[in-house]
Order: structure tokens, then sequence, then C-alpha cells
């Protein structure tokens, strides 16, 4: 959680090791982020410390630096990444180097989150659903980490997945997330069940029975300040569905590590499975990579550092 003073945070050896990847490779927002966690210094304390250099930059901008909503351009922007590096400990020039890279493809015109009806087909149903929620576009969080599991049953069909996820607060106030399921075709939406199992409950559950879709409110035991990190996890029972031949996770903005693993009963082994990545859901499917069952479960992973705006997903063939 956020630091009660002004002093340096604990960071463990992966804490330390991750800082250092991402300062050789960026991309700078993951880089800033990391650093900010290690230092252990809330957005309005930076703030201050720039303020004593006469260096004038808002808690909300330093949170869009972080989250790659925003990029530092403009000269006294630049002075301000400048300072951060001596605040924070960093090398000289270990954030302002991360800056001279390619802006992405996207722009920095163009808003830092994507729509669901870019990312899913169904994106049109989970967005009405969305509507009534009374939350932000992005919800006041991204993502610092996410682990999912998803269980794969004897007829094919997908039975459970369960999310463990680490989120961080760009706002004051959040204290609940939105989960979206998309079932497989044949999906029974209404029977669809929503699991809250640590440190949040469920609220609001909501279904469009035509799309297949089930968006579920899940509320925070604690309201959280800007800078504020929160661990939950809950699950969602399905097994409603037809034969189930791919997981797919859409990601509206750029975050943190990305975890999936897929796990296959003994009854139906697929023949083949692939890690795949798109940028919509009609778009073709790039960077595959085969990938082995394996051990107790039957079960295939992929790993994803720092992920990027778009789907990742892993596919497999029944025969």
């Amino acid at each position: 959680m956020r630091p009660d003073g002004d002093r340096p945070g604990t960071t463990g050896t992966a804490g330390t090791a991750e800082l250092h990847e991402l300062l050789r490779g960026g991309p700078f927002h993951l880089a800033l982020r990391a650093a900010l966690a290690a230092r252990g210094l809330p957005l309005h304390r930076v703030q201050h410390r720039l303020a004593a250099r006469g260096i004038k930059v808002g808690v909300t901008s330093l949170s869009y630096w972080q989250q790659g909503a925003r990029r530092p351009r403009h000269s006294e922007s630049l002075r301000a990444v400048s300072a951060l590096e001596e605040i924070l400990d960093l090398p000289s020039g270990a954030l302002l180097r991360l800056l001279a890279d390619p802006l992405p493809a996207a722009g920095p015109a163009r808003p830092a989150a994507r729509s669901y009806r870019a990312l899913v087909s169904v994106g049109a149903a989970v967005e009405r659903l969305l509507a009534g929620m009374e939350l932000p576009a992005d919800g006041g969080l991204h993502s610092v980490g996410h682990h999912e599991r998803v269980r794969i049953g004897p007829g094919g069909e997908l039975r459970t997945r369960e999310s463990q996820q680490i989120v961080r607060a760009h706002r004051d106030g959040v204290d609940r997330y939105l989960a979206v399921h998309h079932g497989d075709p044949g999906c029974d939406a209404a029977r669809v069940r929503v699991t809250a199992y640590e440190n949040c409950r469920t609220g609001r559950v909501r279904c469009h029975p035509e799309a297949g879709v089930v968006v579920a409110e899940l509320l925070f035991d604690t309201r959280l300040r800007c800078g504020d990190t929160y661990v939950f996890g809950y699950g969602i029972e399905d097994a409603t569905g037809g034969r189930s031949t791919e997981y797919v996770r859409g990601f509206s903005y750029a975050g943190g590590q990305y975890m999936l693993q897929v796990r296959f009963d003994e009854a139906a082994l697929p023949v083949r499975c692939r890690r795949f990545a798109r940028t919509g859901p009609h778009a073709p499917r790039t960077a595959l990579h085969d990938l082995t069952p394996s051990g107790r479960h039957r079960a295939v992973h992929l790993v994803e550092q720092a992920v990027r705006r778009g789907i990742l997903g892993i596919a497999w063939d029944w025969e």
C-alpha cells in the first residue's frame, strides 16, 4: 500500500531486477512507475520535491506519465524528468534516454485506451453493460500484475477461470473493479457465476444473453487513494458454452505483467497449442509460438512482462 511518509520504500530482489530491466529497455512509463515504487514516494511528495527545484508539474501529469496516457515532450516536462532521475536515485539520463525512443505507432494524439469494440467482437454489448456502472472509462486503475488460470472440462468446455490482480489507483476514491466475461458460443450468461474470494465482494452483475457477456462489479474492502496498490482475486464459473478453442484477454491500456495458464482435462487433450497476439478481434494472429502441455495438470501458459494495448491469447486444436 501507499507509504505514509517521505521515506525510501523497500524493494526485493525481483523488484530491483525489474527496475534495471525497464531502465535498459523501457518503455518509459513502466520504468518511471517501477522507480517510483522502488523509492516509495507518493506522487504528491514527488510534486513537492519538484516544486522545491522550481519545477511545476501537477500530480495528474505525473500520474499520466507513469500510466503511459501521456508522454513528457515539452522543455519544462523534460526538465522535470531530469529532476526525477535525481529524486528517484537513478543514473543521470536513465529516464530521458527512454524518451528518445520513437513513439508507439498509436501516436501522441490517440487516446491512451482502446474501446471494447476495438478489442472484442461483442464490444458493443460490453459497452452497453458498462454504461450504467457509474465508473470512468478506465475505472481509475491500471494493472501492475494479472495472473489468470483457466480450466477446460472433459467436454472441451471452458469451466472456470480464476484471476488474481494487482492494481494501482491513479485517482483518489477508487473502490471497485469491473470484470468482463465473454463465454464461448452457446454460453448461457444467466447461469454464469461470479465469486469474489480475496479482498473484494461481488456487487452488481449484469448480463447480455444474446452476446453471452457478463459484467460483474467487484467492490474493494477499502477506498484507494492515488498511488495506492491493491491485490484482489475472483473466479468465474461457466461450463455453459460449447467446445472451446481459445482463450483471449483484451487490454485497453498498456500495463504490467500478465500470466495466463490454461489447464486441460485428461479426457480432452488438444493436439496443438499456440500463444498469439492480435491488434483487434478481426485482425490476423501474430507472434505465434507453439506451447506444449506439461505437468500433472496438462497445462500451457504464457507470460508477458509488459502488456501492450491489444489482445493476447492461447489457442488450441482438438484434432
